[in-house]
């Protein structure tokens, strides 16, 4: 009899734990986390896509313009870069030089676009084209996945600022997270331009002014 009493006590305490868990927040945390963490993988996942589509980008601009090995080197660079960071989300200074270095690819990608306007032929080419249309539905989608993940993040910071949930934010070791910087709101809303192939409208010329009508001939 003792022990099935124990046992019931044992499961009041437990049911009385969990219940008391809920009310401060602690299951709504563990859920918020899992967002984050699931819309980071996601951040990666876009991010790593643009990466994989440097080298054929570089490959098929340098069958056209080899020359142009300036540009193509600061590419390489910069994918180069992004491929060696180990970035840890927790970590704000390791967030901040991740998006650096994803900064320094975008930067150098809008110049390897810009040189191929001056290339006919490899505007032309279908793989190229191709190529291109890949990257910029990369980068919209890269755009996508960031906004939601600051997103994510504000409302994950939120929660555990709050109370009483910051109280078990403390006690089980939950801080606050960092996230990306945005110079402007919209900014998170708009992915990077990267088609350069609408050239830019022609300056209006200006008028001459009008001219006087002929002098009518003496004796006319």
């Amino acid at each position: 009899m003792q022990a099935i009493l124990r046992r019931w006590l044992a499961v009041a305490a437990a049911l009385a734990f969990a219940a008391a868990l809920s009310g401060c927040g602690y299951n709504a945390i563990q859920q918020k986390d899992e967002a984050v963490k699931a819309g980071w993988s996601e951040v990666l996942n876009q991010y790593q896509r643009r990466a994989d589509l440097v080298p054929n980008l570089v490959a098929t601009v340098k069958g056209y313009a080899a020359h142009e090995s300036q540009v193509l080197t600061e590419v390489t660079e910069a994918r180069a870069r992004v491929g060696q960071l180990q970035v840890n989300a927790d970590d704000p200074a390791s967030l901040q030089q991740f998006q650096a270095a994803q900064g320094q690819l975008s930067s150098a990608l809008g110049r390897l676009l810009v040189v191929s306007e001056n290339y006919p032929t490899l505007k032309a080419d279908q793989s190229f084209r191709d190529l291109q249309a890949q990257l910029e539905g990369t980068e919209n989608r890269i755009t996508v996945a960031r906004g939601r993940y600051i997103a994510t993040v504000q409302d994950y910071n939120t929660y555990v600022r709050s109370f009483p949930q910051v109280i078990t934010a403390k006690v089980f070791g939950y801080g606050q997270k960092p996230n990306f910087s945005v110079e402007n709101e919209a900014q998170i809303q708009r992915a990077p331009a990267v088609d350069f192939g609408t050239p830019a409208p022609a300056a209006p010329q200006p008028q001459s002014p009008p001219q006087a009508p002929p002098a009518p001939a003496p004796g006319g």
